[in-house]
């Protein structure tokens, strides 16, 4: 197997050799049995299924809950490139939460002209209820996930901004220790940077941003709108691997100026609560009146000071993807620096001439919805059939708002084990970031998505495509 002049293929070179970071991985690899690694691919998935690690596909008839496959080949990560990705994205994630502090104070950067006003008139992610208010510690996104994408040998592309309640981190951590269980000699032969501590480490950012009211050590929960939520095995995951307690909207009150949890022993004030559910539905009294998912009330506690949402109510702004095309400006703006890791070429489709040139190449461009995740409402014009870029033709004439569009970018690609042996498949990579008043920490690894149809960019598990280990090497 070799990589192409026209795909970075990051273990294999051109001409078949061995990529250095992979150097000690494929001297392993070439001593193991194909049937034992064959058996041990199996192993995987009835662990991971014994587990509990799936996801329910929203919109789908049978709803069933579906497993997110897992491959057992690393994608590996030299030192060198992870401490260049490293400064990037604290680069990025700081000039990202001063983006949001200004949008909801003097707007400096609309003042200045660098970002329009339009992104924000209108636009349901921008909270009313956040103008003028600084949570504790003036920290607004406390957990981020960067998307990155890889062209070459040096080329890393941010590919999105999840700045709201970015998931994928427990499928890290079981893919590190679904690893370490198959495969124990294989740690003892890589020297590979350490995921596990994730939790402490998530546990201790979050403690950091406790509200000044907080006496003695913070406590912590984790409110997930319930079993049926397709990240639900995430939210039990991390709450239990914090120490911290899993609630749900109906096990929370507020009590003397505090949301307060049930327990046996009557209501306990919180001080952080890690929320997995959407703005919309957090507070009954300030948003949705019809949402059962969150407390009533948590809004007025929260501009009070009684407590800390994390990540703070109003973020979504900021991952918004007509806002990502400014992010260059916004780097720069907040830095004063020029970003160290760049934007994937964007067309803004409400601008008349990007519009116009989409319009022209629809048949070359992904197109993507401002709002939109997960894959869904988006077109891959290579791949698309001439009536899927003739519907998209009437949306973006209908709406060209709503939409983007980027170059097919040639994303790096990684073997995958098959039954005929390695096979090359395009990936990305979801590194997670932790952000306390005084500290930006990047774990040193993620979640890579890998897209395990032959031929396909698309790498989201709600398309079919699956993860593997990321690997982080010491120097």
């Amino acid at each position: 197997m070799t990589g192409t002049a026209e795909t970075f293929d990051e273990m294999f070179d051109p001409t078949g050799e061995v990529r250095s970071g992979y150097a000690d991985y494929c001297v392993w690899y070439d001593e193991q049995e194909v049937d034992l690694l064959r058996r041990k691919h199996k192993e995987a998935e009835a662990s991971f299924r014994r587990t509990g690690i799936t996801f329910n596909v929203y919109g789908e008839h049978d709803a069933e809950e579906r497993l997110i496959p897992f491959d057992m080949v690393p994608r590996i990560i030299t030192a060198r490139e992870w401490r260049r990705l490293t400064r990037g994205i604290e680069q990025r994630v700081s000039a990202l939460n001063a983006f949001i502090h200004d949008l909801y104070h003097r707007q400096e950067i609309i003042r200045s002209g660098r970002v329009p006003q339009r992104l924000f008139a209108g636009n349901e992610a921008w909270l009313a209820n956040m103008v003028g208010f600084t949570p504790p510690g003036g920290v607004y996104t406390h957990i981020v996930g960067i998307d990155l994408v890889r062209t070459g040998p040096d080329d890393f592309f941010v590919l999105e901004d999840n700045a709201r309640t970015p998931s994928g981190v427990s499928y890290m951590l079981e893919n590190r220790e679904t690893m370490m269980a198959m495969f124990p000699e294989l740690f003892t032969r890589v020297p590979v940077a350490t995921v596990s501590d994730y939790p402490r480490r998530l546990a201790r950012s979050l403690a950091a941003c406790a509200p000044k009211m907080t006496t003695g050590k913070p406590t912590l929960a984790v409110l997930t709108p319930g079993i049926y939520n397709s990240a639900y095995y995430e939210h039990a995951f991390l709450a239990d691997q914090m120490g911290a307690e899993l609630v749900e909207g109906c096990d929370l009150r507020v009590v003397n100026g505090r949301v307060a949890m049930r327990t046996t022993m009557g209501y306990e004030p919180i001080d952080v609560l890690y929320r997995r559910v959407d703005d919309e539905f957090l507070d009954p009294l300030t948003f949705n009146p019809d949402s059962v998912l969150g407390v009533p009330g948590i809004m007025d506690v929260y501009r009070s000071g009684g407590i800390t949402i994390a990540n703070a109510p109003g973020t979504g702004i900021a991952d918004d993807k007509a806002i990502y095309s400014f992010m260059p400006e916004i780097v720069e703006f907040y830095t004063g620096e020029k970003p160290l890791l760049p934007n994937v070429e964007t067309h803004r489709c409400a601008d008349p001439e990007s519009l116009k040139y989409v319009l022209d190449n629809l048949e070359e461009l992904v197109v993507k919805e401002v709002h939109g995740s997960g894959g869904y409402g988006m077109l891959i014009g290579p791949t698309a059939s001439k009536k899927e870029i003739r519907h998209f033709r009437h949306k973006l004439e209908a709406k060209p708002e709503n939409y983007i569009a980027q170059p097919t970018l040639a994303l790096s690609t990684c073997p995958i084990f098959t039954n005929k042996g390695l096979s090359p498949r395009h990936l990305d990579l979801r590194p997670f970031v932790l952000v306390s008043p005084d500290n930006v920490e990047i774990v040193p690894g993620g979640l890579t998505r890998v897209a395990l149809k032959k031929g396909s960019l698309v790498v989201n598990s709600s398309q079919g495509g699956g993860t593997k280990d990321t690997w982080v090497l010491k120097d």
